[in-house]
């Protein structure tokens, strides 16, 4: 069962990417073509207890049976296929394969050349002539030995397969988690975490003007490629690694120069710490692809680097697990570390992030530092963080956006802070956070106590809080004007109400049951939403239920999540309806989801759906048939936008009632507890307000 040295292999797993299909049809296949004229291709090896089939005749039982979702898999077949067999001792798709063949790619879309053609002397020059210095490609080539023909070949083959260097490249990189690229996988974030980080960085790039310099503090190559994504062709940028030999680094170097990023430039290094000169955002990720065992407190030394360099020119983005950045308790000389930092006043703000960005350890929350000035003139005592907490919030765009936005924000003087309207955040005092011994996001209680001294510390804190409430509140606002006009003829623009039944039988309509879950699986904060009949009697007034989604996927195997648009609804103790814009929540039996088929939607509109049920009498019980109402497709569109700004005009007035409520509060505990004064404002005008009055 041994296969000759050059062939590419594949796994099930593999087989079933390339014919873009799901793994079981693969297995399906393999039983059923035995014993016939085109039996599935036999394994040609056993490697770490996977069986391995040859690429190539597994690409021509494709073809030749038409089995599969993708035509072109003769051609891509490359890019779904394991290395060449590794070089001797090595595990198949070992990392001196993975470097040796990023290192070809990179020096394919240096050169742009056929790789195959040359020998091991041709090659190694290439290398030498484009990697002088042997900061990318030259070792990796080297290390290769006598296996470097044939992996130069297999490159060739595998960007062919990918229609260029780079899109191969990524596809290797994307593939980590199999290849042996242990640090890598370890610390891989999701898309959404890499989507943030960058826009914040570039965000701030932007804010700071000129030709922005990223540096990349921790080797996150991930975090760098999307920052030149986003920026895009917004100017030109200067990119800085880390000055490190190391794997990772190396790779972030090629990474870089495969996507065509010729210039970048290695951090100059002073003693212990690195320089960085002029106006710059660093982006790090903690711990890194280098360093994939750091502890607390080496995270927060590597990030006591990046502040010792700092200047108020330069802004730094860092995500780490929240256990560090922004939980407690921590070991003493983590907790003296981040105290110090604290102190600094460079932290100008902290987010905890929900759980899920960490893809190997999904259950371990992340947090965000955003550095920048450190306002020198401003008293320690008065030094203020922007503090958030989204560790139940899903990472969706406007959340993203808007976080982005008080991130921004934040870099600015008190002034200025307080003209902006905050979605997520609130402004915490330094002192306020190094004092307290839990987490540095949590919500502080407003006092009850009486006693005028113990409110003392908090006057300067509920002043600022208490004008940031009076000048949202002045601020609300105004609300959109919608354009109605008669309709020309009512009868060619009017459908008419059907039922659920006839809905469903047109397949117009589906129906999804609810989940059947333990009371004991709902936590009150951490993991994805669970609506039920509650959340749908009294959506503003039940606290929120959610469930672990690892603890929902492993004990609920065929448990079912929302889509965007899904229609929740109950029957008892009577119909009632919601909208589930976001999708992804868990929805739990009596509740049920009734879901329009984006094709053919006959005319529903999800809020109208829900607005017909919760009119619905309280005795009508008999979900299939009750009626809805059906809306023409050119008026879908408008009425499901104007929905849409009503609903966020809905939710702005619940906040501005929530706000009020604070506000009353903060001056009745203030006031009766001596710590406030309320001047006239009629006679303010004629006397000076006295010192220590609002």
């Amino acid at each position: 069962m041994d296969a000759p040295a050059d062939t590419l292999r594949m796994t099930m797993s593999d087989i079933a990417s390339l014919a873009q299909v799901q793994r079981p049809v693969v297995s399906m296949w393999r039983k059923r073509s035995a014993g016939t004229d085109s039996p599935f291709p036999m394994p040609v090896a056993v490697e770490q207890g996977l069986e391995v089939f040859d690429a190539g005749h597994v690409a021509g039982w494709l073809v030749a049976t038409g089995r599969g979702n993708n035509p072109e898999a003769a051609d891509d077949v490359a890019a779904f296929a394991r290395m060449p067999s590794p070089t001797a001792g090595q595990q198949p798709g070992g990392r001196p394969n993975f470097d040796g063949l990023t290192a070809l790619l990179t020096l394919k879309a240096i050169t742009g050349t056929t790789l195959g053609r040359m020998d091991s002397h041709d090659l190694m020059d290439a290398a030498d002539e484009c990697d002088p210095d042997d900061l990318f490609i030259y070792s990796e080539l080297a290390a290769l030995g006598s296996a470097l023909p044939s992996m130069a070949d297999f490159a060739d083959r595998l960007a062919d397969s990918a229609y260029n260097p780079a899109e191969a490249f990524e596809r290797l990189l994307a593939d980590r988690f199999r290849s042996g690229l242990k640090e890598h996988a370890d610390t891989a974030l999701t898309d959404s975490a890499i989507d943030l980080v960058a826009a914040a960085a570039v965000e701030l790039a932007v804010a700071l003007g000129s030709d922005p310099v990223f540096v990349d503090s921790s080797s996150s190559s991930d975090l760098l490629l999307e920052v030149i994504r986003q920026f895009g062709d917004s100017g030109h940028l200067n990119i800085v690694t880390a000055n490190d030999d190391g794997g990772a680094a190396r790779l972030v170097r090629r990474r870089l120069r495969v996507h065509g990023v010729h210039d970048a430039k290695v951090v100059e290094e002073d003693g212990d710490g690195f320089i960085v000169q002029g106006t710059a955002v660093h982006v790090a990720q903690y711990p890194s692809p280098s360093e994939p065992g750091m502890d607390a407190a080496g995270i927060l030394s590597a990030v006591e680097r990046i502040v010792l360099q700092m200047d108020d020119e330069q802004r730094a983005v860092i995500i780490a697990p929240a256990r560090v950045l922004s939980d407690a308790p921590l070991p003493p000389l983590a907790t003296e570390l981040r105290s110090g930092l604290l102190r600094s006043g460079r932290v100008r703000a902290i987010v905890r992030l929900p759980q899920g960005l960490l893809r190997s350890k999904p259950r371990e929350a992340q947090a965000l530092w955003v550095l920048g000035p450190s306002f020198a003139d401003v008293e320690i005592a008065d030094k203020w963080t922007m503090v958030a907490d989204l560790s139940t919030r899903r990472l969706t765009e406007d959340v993203a956006q808007d976080l982005i936005s008080d991130i921004v924000a934040s870099m600015s003087e008190l002034p200025t802070v307080r003209a902006h309207s905050f979605r997520f955040a609130r402004l915490v005092r330094t002192r306020q956070l190094l004092a307290g011994p839990g987490s540095l996001v949590a919500v502080p209680r407003p006092s009850s106590s009486t006693n005028a001294d113990k409110q003392r510390p908090d006057i300067a804190d509920a002043l600022v809080r208490i004008d940031e409430l009076v000048r949202r509140l002045n601020n609300a606002k105004p609300q959109g004007q919608l354009h109605v006009a008669a309709s020309p003829d009512e009868q060619t623009t009017t459908l008419l109400p059907d039922t659920v039944k006839n809905l469903l039988a047109a397949g117009q309509l589906s129906y999804v049951k609810g989940n059947r879950l333990q009371d004991a699986d709902f936590a009150a904060s951490a993991g994805i939403r669970v609506i039920g009949s509650a959340e749908l009697i009294e959506p503003h007034s039940v606290p929120p239920r959610h469930i672990d989604l690892l603890h929902f996927a492993a004990t609920y195997p065929s448990g079912r999540l929302t889509e965007p648009g899904d229609v929740v609804f109950c029957t008892s103790p009577r119909p009632a309806a919601r909208v589930d814009v976001e999708g992804g929540a868990v929805v739990v039996f009596p509740a049920r989801v009734l879901r329009i088929d984006d094709g053919d939607p006959g005319g529903l509109v999800p809020d109208v759906v829900a607005a017909d049920i919760n009119r619905t009498a309280p005795a009508d019980k008999d979900w299939r048939k009750w009626q809805l109402r059906r809306t023409p497709d050119t008026q879908r569109q408008p009425l499901q936008n104007a929905l849409a700004e009503l609903q966020h005009e809905q939710q702005e007035a619940r906040l501005r009632l929530d706000q009020l409520e604070e506000l009353a509060t903060l001056i009745t505990d203030g006031v009766a507890g001596g710590s406030l004064t309320l001047t006239d404002p009629i006679s303010n005008h004629a006397a000076a307000p006295t010192e220590g009055t609002h």
